[in-house]
């Protein structure tokens, strides 16, 4: 889109079309045997702070979009979100049949909110993260909202606190005059998940951000891209949406749903986007963490006598030793001289290994898979 035909907006006005979106999928396998399939980590209080990471997600996001947020997640944790989140409306609460990834997860909400609303502003903001603190974090949206409203998919990029290899990265542009929104930059281009080195050089340069997947966009752009990148699962998306608020829902979803090609947002949308000129960033400094294994559960829990505890009823002694513990029995457990640790305790698996090997967990669960041992995934 050229600068001269983007739209103009008022922030007032912008803020008002917000409507948030929270798609609530995966199973983090490297958070195994503590988040399972029934039980996926955002269902869980990963960060000692009482509540769980959708609740928090919703918590955070409320104040920004009151009465206007939207979950998609899959059928069987349907009733766990319901009760987690009784604030949402059940027309806000999207169930997909089947995992089908990002792009249909998001692209689905985006087809409906558009229908309901052709003027709407849309954010999606994963329900798994850690984020602090909330209010840094809501001017951040606030930024990508404004500046959404001027024509643009707006990525929330994570200024780098370390080289890590294991997020995707946004190289920054030039700076945008968007009123509301002081920060706003252009995007150079996405970078996928780099080597150590390349990620070293990235956060020296300081011309990088992590990317977060966090997006905010008019849902007319976000479909734009999408009908022009993937115009199967565009039209599939569509057809499902008319049909959503209407007695046909059930049957269209049956038919439609199966058949969606399964492919990610980044793909799906934010590469093309940012190819065309459509992408910027808001860099934000609030803390975040996707919690993506038992090794950010000890960063975002940083223990004073060197073990991390999480679990209800905890029975935990230490001498000499650092870690991480989290447990959901009443089982005591003893940790004496070592360092580094990771013991997970549930009634039915045990789990213990070292912070280093934490991302390895997942290894373990494809073996368990390949050996069809569903009882305990």
């Amino acid at each position: 889109m050229s600068e001269q035909d983007r739209p103009s907006s008022v922030p007032g006005d912008a803020l008002a079309r917000f409507h948030a979106v929270i798609p609530a999928g995966g199973v983090g396998t490297r958070l195994w045997p503590l988040s399972r399939a029934a039980t996926p980590k955002f269902l869980h209080d990963l960060t000692g702070s009482g509540h769980t990471l959708i609740r928090a997600t919703y918590d955070r996001l409320a104040p920004l979009a009151p009465g206007r947020v939207m979950v998609v997640t899959g059928q069987a944790h349907r009733d766990a979100v319901v009760s987690q989140l009784p604030e949402v409306d059940e027309s806000d609460v999207v169930i997909e049949t089947e995992p089908k990834d990002s792009g249909a997860a998001i692209g689905l909400a985006a087809a409906i909110l558009h229908l309901r609303n052709p003027e709407t502003i849309m954010g999606s903001f994963a329900a798994d993260h850690a984020i602090s603190p909330d209010s840094l974090f809501r001017d951040v949206v606030r930024e990508a909202v404004h500046t959404a409203a001027t024509g643009r998919i707006v990525t929330i990029g994570i200024k780098p606190t370390y080289p890590s290899t294991g997020f995707g990265y946004i190289q920054l542009g030039e700076p945008l005059t968007v009123e509301g929104a002081p920060h706003a930059l252009t995007v150079r281009t996405f970078v996928e998940k780099p080597s150590e080195e390349v990620a070293t050089e990235y956060v020296a340069s300081g011309e990088y951000c992590w990317n977060a997947g966090m997006f905010v966009a008019p849902t007319s752009l976000m479909l734009h891209h999408l009908e022009r990148a993937q115009p199967e699962l565009y039209a599939g998306l569509t057809e499902i949406a008319r049909a959503w608020d209407t007695p046909d829902r059930d049957a269209v979803v049956a038919r439609v749903w199966p058949g969606l090609p399964k492919i990610a947002i980044d793909y799906a949308v934010a590469e093309p986007a940012a190819a065309a000129g459509d992408v910027a960033v808001v860099p934000a400094d609030f803390r975040w963490d996707d919690v993506g294994d038992f090794a950010a559960i000890g960063r975002l829990n940083p223990a004073g006598s060197g073990v991390t505890v999480l679990g209800e009823h905890a029975r935990v002694v230490t001498d000499n030793a650092t870690g991480v513990v989290v447990t959901g029995t009443n089982r005591l457990i003893a940790l004496i001289g070592v360092q580094d640790i990771v013991v997970v305790d549930t009634p039915d698996a045990l789990l213990v290994t070292t912070a280093d090997n934490a991302q390895a967990v997942k290894k373990t669960v494809e073996q368990l898979k390949a050996s069809g041992a569903e009882d305990v995934l």
